[in-house]
């Protein structure tokens, strides 16, 4: 049996004294992650005989190398994965040696599998990143740096491998890490520490490697060991999401879940952060018997001195230091899901213990992993990057992720297939007004729109040009303001004339035109005002977009549902007649297409209704959804 494999012979202290690191490995196919953690723990800390036997018979069924043991299969545990060769889900892996125990992960090297990816790096303080010396840098290499710097993940090892196959060239070695260094600069990494590794080999893995002398670094083991992270939860505010309300009977009401993030003893001062209601600890129960000190990563029940509401879902915290609790905030996010993500689709959020339902709003843009640089966007396709507005129904609370990542991580459920569709980190809250205990001055979209008495919404009338929303818009505005409401009327021919007098009509001007009453609209709607656009707006996603800005029930997409041909006829502007005499060009119905709405909030059919019978239904529409959503 080779030494490599053999139990080591030094005296290991008990696995609960030692430091602990969790690292991941990832990098593109093929670089040879799985070979190099399978080689780190066979050195490390040996293998059994029975586990010896089973690598044997693995690697003489499955192997890829001519060696007698093939490291890669200690980890490529399912069947899929030994019959392509390449790592499909995160194997996850525990070894120790005398000075550090360690949690790694093996994540998946092909873009199809870059969610899992990113699942493995949620919960690691340091990435191994593996590079192929003849290959370089390629993409999957450059998406998963950026991935990792976007969750968080501060120090990283560029395990430059396969160097005996470029005959540990010392000038290879220093081109790829230079590269690196150079695209890596912007990604806010606070370490990187670059290794030649044959992890075939052993070189340079668990010891110095004779076969390099120009290499005057550590071993890659001999880093792991020593590395300081510098990622301790215990200095962080105190977090503790509620899980369970714990009623055995009448006489104990506890509060189960784990610290997140702090430590907390019997008699601290804390505070519900959603409702602001203070108490302090009682006791602190564990299944040891009572704790007086509880810190990260304990899983306890509380009981407080003060009967105050707390429900799955809360969070206790630090009066003094208190997270965000608000409804608006952006976020970053993986797309995991093969359906693109779209403004104005619905999931389920799952903060914490917390899960509640979340409209996806503006995607402001995706990250290109090449380039680092973020390009506008109209929707996330399958591993993309981007940075999003996200609303949620009730109030969450979170930390920005850059500050505690226990708190400032989230997924995205699709609430059809419940599969998650993203994982994605909290940015900053866009409401900060809605952030009640730290801005309680600050004047809200809600206290606007009380002193005005009325329930702010946007009435957005779409139809082809000549159907008769502009008419219909003003008799509505004008009923409204008889009736007491405050409103602000958008006609889309007036704001061609100013605020959109740069835009053309052609398909991209069309949604830049539309986009932007999107966002006038929105303002108007925060300043407490009842918003009337009267808008072709021809293209179903720019609606879609526009009505992502709202909270769900404030945007009301009314279809002024007229036939073309009694259009030609109103002809109100003469614009049919232009058209045909070829004055006008990229007219809406005739030389561009209209797409009617796929779910209107109300249909008029304008051959049938007069206009002020039309405008009646509005009002009427408009009466009875804020007498439904102030209920």
């Amino acid at each position: 049996m080779p030494d490599a494999l053999a139990p080591p012979a030094n005296d290991a202290l008990p696995l609960q004294s030692r430091s602990e690191l969790r690292f991941l490995t990832c990098g593109s196919v093929d670089d040879g992650k799985s070979t190099l953690i399978g080689r780190l723990i066979a050195d490390a800390s040996g293998l059994l005989d029975d586990q010896v036997a089973s690598l044997k018979d693995d690697s003489r069924r499955f192997g890829t190398t001519d060696d007698e043991f093939d490291f890669a299969l200690l980890l490529d545990g399912l069947e899929a994965e030994r019959e392509q060769g390449i790592t499909i889900d995160v194997a996850y892996r525990f070894f120790a040696t005398p000075r550090r125990a360690f949690v790694v992960a093996d994540t998946p090297g092909h873009r199809q599998y870059t969610r899992n990816m990113a699942t493995g790096a949620s919960n690691a303080e340091l990435a191994v990143l593996l590079v192929d010396a003849r290959k370089g840098l390629v993409e999957q290499t450059r998406r998963h740096a950026a991935i990792v710097s976007l969750l968080g993940i501060r120090h990283v090892v560029l395990a430059v491998n396969k160097i005996d196959l470029v005959d540990f060239s010392e000038a290879r070695f220093r081109e790829i890490a230079a590269a690196f260094a150079s695209f890596a600069a912007p990604l806010a990494f606070h370490s990187v520490v670059a290794i030649p590794v044959s992890a075939r080999l052993g070189d340079n893995v668990a010891a110095r490697s004779a076969r390099m002398p120009w290499y005057v670094g550590p071993a890659l083991l001999a880093h792991l060991e020593t590395v300081e992270t510098g990622l301790d939860a215990e200095e962080a505010p105190l977090r503790f999401p509620v899980q369970w309300v714990n009623r055995p009977d009448g006489d104990f009401r506890g509060f189960t879940g784990t610290v997140a993030s702090g430590r907390l003893a019997v008699g601290d001062r804390i505070v519900v952060a959603a409702s602001g209601k203070p108490s302090s600890v009682a006791r602190i129960v564990s299944f040891d018997g009572d704790l007086p000190v509880a810190v990260a990563g304990r899983s306890v029940t509380l009981t407080l001195a003060d009967e105050i509401d707390v429900i799955r879902g809360d969070v206790l915290t630090d009066p003094r230091r208190r997270p965000t609790v608000t409804r608006r905030f952006s976020a970053d996010l993986v797309w995991m899901d093969e359906t693109a993500a779209l403004p104005g689709k619905r999931f389920l959020l799952k903060i914490g213990t917390s899960t509640v339902p979340v409209t996806l709003g503006r995607i402001a843009d995706t990250l290109d992993v090449e380039s680092l640089r973020r390009a506008p966007a109209g929707e996330l396709a399958l591993n993309a990057i981007g940075r999003v507005e996200l609303e949620t129904a009730q109030l969450v609370t979170f930390d920005p992720y850059a500050e505690n990542r226990q708190t400032g991580a989230f997924i995205l459920i699709d609430r059809a297939t419940l599969r998650t569709a993203a994982a994605g980190m909290v940015v900053e809250s866009l409401d900060a007004a809605s952030d009640v205990h730290r801005h309680a001055e600050t004047v809200t979209p809600a206290l606007r729109a009380e002193i005005k008495a009325q329930l702010p919404l946007v009435v957005w009338l779409t139809g082809l040009p000549g159907s008769g929303k502009s008419t219909i818009a003003n008799i509505v505005e004008r009923k409204l303001v008889a009736l007491g409401r405050q409103t602000m009327l958008l006609d889309g021919d007036n704001l061609r004339q100013g605020l959109n007098a740069d835009l053309g009509f052609d398909e991209a001007s069309r949604s830049e035109n539309v986009r932007r009453v999107g966002e006038v609209a929105k303002l108007m709607a925060d300043a407490g005002l009842i918003a009337i656009v009267a808008l072709v707006s021809p293209f179903q996603a720019d609606r879609t977009r526009a009505a992502a800005l709202l909270p769900e029930g404030r945007f009301l997409e009314i279809f002024v549902d007229t036939p073309l041909d009694v259009c030609r006829q109103r002809d109100p502007k003469g614009l049919y007649a232009k058209a045909e005499s070829g004055k006008v060009v990229n007219l809406t119905g005739r030389d561009q297409p209209y797409e009617p709405p796929e779910d209107p909030t109300l249909v008029l059919q304008t051959a049938e209704l007069s206009p002020e019978e039309a405008a009646d239904r509005i009002v009427e529409l408009v009466l009875e959804r804020i007498g439904a959503v102030r209920s």
